[in-house]
């Protein structure tokens, strides 16, 4: 599908809009609204910010990036998986940090949209995301028990060494913060699927936790008081951002960049398998970028497209992303109207949202899949960057990530099939093939998979003994790509049939790799004349120049 401008895209998703759709989008959007409301509230708090910084991303999210986006169904706010990486960054940089590393995550977005390389992001393997998604499930469990039990314990620099600590040091639990949390987690569980989409069980289960918190007049952690305004206190400003010390953002930033890439192209992804709608990648890309670019400046938190609000917004029957605007005026009035309200949920009801999202996050049917079908290369790369995840630093896991994307890939293009065969006269025969059968040194090689550097191994092999091979055809037809090093392989099986008296042909070569071998002076070298559109060609060829290597 050729790309569209966001003008065209308007044009599109407009096109006869009416009152009965908008109708459609308003009610959606409102669904959506209570949906992303204990969402964003709890994932602020996750995110090391405050729950005020997580209404205020959602709010500005939805409308800059659900205006800009590249689908008319992406609705963007906090997620799960950013929060788990803030909390590790804050921890290290302060929010001062990651409002910078958010504001450059958006920067180096908005590059990739307009450079057009957003189809780069698709390229790492379903296992690496899948593992990666489970440990960041993992790391946004382990950060709420401290407000599930009601306590304090140190922090800790991974989530590994954080769970560690609760079986290393004391602690009196807060049973009345569990009474809470399990209230919400029990409704979460148990609330009927169809009533959950009229109602959402997050949201109810807050209501429940906090009535019964304020009847009963318990002691426990609340949210505390939400500003009134979208211009938070604690916000960026351009006089605070250390243009001269940025190398201490990089991996920051390009740990928030990846992530928001990832998740908003799977958002998009999962989007346009419910709709049939395709995302425009890099237009989605360039409204992620905008949009973290301004928030930081609001006091919100780096956002991404939502998987869950998306979904919520297509089953609601949304028309356009006119769905994601009203979300987020929804979101807007609560703020001013709910704000003494929310001030007093506590944050063990937040800490059962969060547990139950991290437990439904996790891709289940892709891992059973990938260990029920025993697929042994996916199951490693699925572990290994699981545990990276919550083991080590997160910007560590990504690099690991991206290191095991490349060999896995590598892995499965690296094997190239090579069948030698002698030449089969009957079965030329029967083809109407006229040969003389006289010459029985001719021998054909079928290739089949890329000749690249990582197959050199099995070509030299395939070839070490050529010993009365005085005419060896290879039939390239299914090998659609070859890099330098195939071409340094092949000059130097030329040069040893040379040297016995042999010749080297080539069947069925694809344009590409014709044109890699000339740059390469293969051609040139070989000679046009030994290159045949079929095999059978080239044995004629070979005979016909008579059995003077025979």
């Amino acid at each position: 599908m050729p790309r569209r401008s966001l003008a065209r895209l308007y044009q599109d998703e407009f096109s006869g809009y009416s009152l009965a759709k908008f109708q459609q989008d308003a009610l959606a959007g409102l669904t959506v609204a209570a949906v992303a409301l204990p969402l964003a509230l709890a994932f602020g708090v996750a995110s090391g910010a405050s729950a005020a910084a997580g209404l205020v991303t959602a709010i500005l999210a939805g409308i800059i990036m659900g205006a800009l986006g590249g689908a008319p169904y992406q609705i963007s706010g906090p997620t799960g998986a950013m929060s788990a990486v803030l909390i590790v960054l804050v921890a290290r940089y302060g929010l001062e940090g990651i409002w910078i590393a958010g504001l450059f995550s958006g920067l180096l977005l908005l590059i990739i949209g307009i450079m057009r390389l957003g189809r780069f992001i698709a390229f790492i393997p379903a296992p690496v995301i899948s593992g990666f998604t489970s440990g960041i499930a993992l790391i946004i469990f382990i950060g709420q028990i401290d407000n599930l039990l009601g306590v304090k314990t140190p922090a800790a620099e991974t989530a590994a060494q954080k769970f560690i600590g609760y079986f290393t040091s004391g602690f009196t639990p807060d049973f009345h913060a569990i009474i809470l949390g399990l209230v919400v987690i029990g409704t979460m569980l148990f609330w009927p699927a169809k009533w959950n989409a009229r109602f959402p069980a997050s949201l109810l289960g807050i209501i429940l936790a906090t009535l019964l918190n304020w009847t009963l007049s318990w002691s426990v952690a609340m949210i505390g008081a939400i500003p009134q305004t979208l211009f938070l206190e604690q916000r960026l400003s351009l006089a605070n951002i250390p243009w001269n010390n940025f190398s201490a953002f990089i991996a920051p930033t390009l740990t928030i960049t990846a992530l928001g890439a990832v998740e908003s192209l799977l958002s998009g992804a999962v989007g346009s398998n419910m709709t049939g709608v395709r995302l425009q990648a890099n237009q989605e890309l360039i409204a992620q970028g905008v949009g973290n670019m301004l928030i930081p400046f609001f006091g919100g938190v780096p956002a991404t497209a939502a998987i869950a609000r998306s979904s919520v917004g297509i089953k609601s029957g949304g028309q356009t992303r006119m769905v994601s605007i009203i979300h987020a005026i929804g979101l807007l009035l609560s703020m001013f109207l709910l704000a003494p309200l929310m001030a007093r949920i506590p944050l063990a009801a937040l800490a059962g949202v969060l547990m139950v999202t991290a437990v439904r996050m996790n891709e289940w049917d892709a891992i059973k899949f990938i260990f029920g079908k025993r697929f042994k290369t996916d199951m490693i790369a699925f572990t290994i960057t699981m545990l990276a995840t919550i083991v080590l630093d997160l910007t560590q896991a990504i690099l690991l990530g991206s290191f095991l994307a490349g060999a896995v890939f590598l892995n499965k293009i690296a094997s190239i099939d090579i069948s030698l065969q002698e030449v089969d006269t009957e079965r030329l025969k029967q083809r109407g093939i006229e040969t003389t059968g006289e010459c029985q040194h001719v021998r054909v090689a079928f290739l089949t998979g890329p000749l690249f550097f990582a197959a050199i191994g099995q070509f030299n092999e395939a070839f070490s003994n050529l010993k009365e091979t005085h005419a060896l055809i290879l039939s390239m037809r299914g090998v659609s790509l070859i890099d330098t090093a195939g071409i340094e392989a092949v000059h130097r099986l030329y040069e040893r049939l040379h040297k016995q008296g042999g010749t080297l042909m080539f069947a069925g070569v694809h344009d590409n790799a014709r044109n890699m071998m000339e740059r390469g002076g293969l051609v040139e070298t070989i000679g046009e004349n030994n290159f045949f559109w079929s095999s059978d060609q080239a044995i004629v060829e070979a005979e016909k120049r008579g059995c003077k290597f025979c």
